[in-house]
């Protein structure tokens, strides 16, 4: 089979290492205005309560604001794929004034999808104690483990294009958020594990986490890499790959394994990627199929009301609105 892999290195403001990235390229700062504005919008919906699912991005008028979303747009589709929002007034807002404002910022970038499918399409991350296995359905998000660098609902034919986090609480200790591109990670590939890479470019099996119909496949299969002409998107989730090897009932061939090793060894490399710490109120954005994100192991706080709870949003204007797409 003639693997089309893509053999030249990736160069760009997309292609970063850590070396490369300053604050102006990923931060952006609500600016008094902004704040102004959406502080009139919360009184507003106290006011005149609306359901957050009805709210959408022309709902308020909010210059100021759309100008932030405008340049958190520019650095995920033309900068380094990544942005960090500085940051919602929490000390001023219920969570569901939070929820909602963040909503409407979200919209602005893209339509909110569903995250499972059921259709939830507000989604706690947050630690329930529960255990990430095979089949299981629970997701690593569920858990406080350390999370190797993953694009989101890898396992689904339909990815998101942008993910949003709104941190409501961080945790006592630990998770710290952390960011790759999958363009150096290709890079760091082809020239530390160029043997592997047209292994990349065929199907890996997935775990689906539950997320299927009666009758189908608990697995889904999909190539890590996929090129279209000279453009290149991903689709890595280790955690996934390895439950869904473990669903199929068989251990990976030598050829399978050696090719995750190597993104194992890329993924651990801290020079190719860029780490910060999310506080009460900001907001993470990511390009989903060029950015990896992933978060240290944390430790809680003992008080359910003090412990780590991040809101995620799943964002894509193509497809239909549902899990599937």
């Amino acid at each position: 089979m003639n693997i089309p892999v893509l053999d030249r290195t990736i160069t760009g403001r997309a292609a970063w290492t850590r070396a490369d990235v300053r604050e102006q390229d990923y931060r952006v700062t609500l600016s008094e205005q902004a704040r102004r504005e959406l502080l009139q919008t919360a009184e507003a919906m106290r006011r005149q309560p609306v359901p957050l699912l009805a709210l959408r991005p022309d709902s308020f008028d909010m210059p100021a604001c759309r100008a932030a979303m405008e340049e958190v747009r520019g650095i995920l589709r033309d900068g380094v794929r990544f942005a960090l929002l500085s940051r919602l007034p929490m000390e001023e807002l219920s969570l569901e004034e939070a929820k909602a404002l963040y909503w409407m910022l979200s919209s602005m970038l893209a339509r909110p999808v569903a995250q499972k499918l059921d259709g939830t399409i507000v989604y706690d991350v947050h630690d329930t104690g529960q255990q990430a296995l095979p089949g299981s359905g629970i997701r690593p998000d569920k858990t406080n483990i350390d999370l190797q660098f993953h694009n989101d609902n890898a396992y689904n034919a339909t990815m998101p294009v942008f993910v949003g986090l709104l941190c409501v609480r961080p945790a006592k200790a630990g998770g710290m958020s952390r960011v790759m591109s999958f363009y150096t990670a290709h890079n760091a590939l082809r020239e530390r594990h160029a043997d592997v890479l047209p292994r990349l470019y065929q199907p890996f099996w997935f775990d689906r986490q539950r997320e299927f119909h009666p009758g189908e496949e608990s697995t889904f299969s999909a190539p890590l890499f996929i090129r279209d002409g000279e453009r290149l998107s991903a689709r890595l989730s280790l955690h996934q790959i390895r439950g869904g090897y473990a669903l199929r009932g068989g251990t990976m061939d030598n050829e399978t394994t050696a090719a995750v090793e190597a993104i194992k060894d890329v993924f651990a490399d801290p020079a190719l990627q860029f780490d910060f710490y999310l506080q009460a109120g900001d907001l993470q954005f990511v390009a989903n199929r060029e950015i990896g994100h992933s978060r240290t192991e944390f430790h809680d706080h003992d008080t359910v009301e003090h412990r780590r709870l991040l809101i995620r949003l799943w964002l894509r204007n193509e497809g239909a609105q549902g899990y599937m797409g």
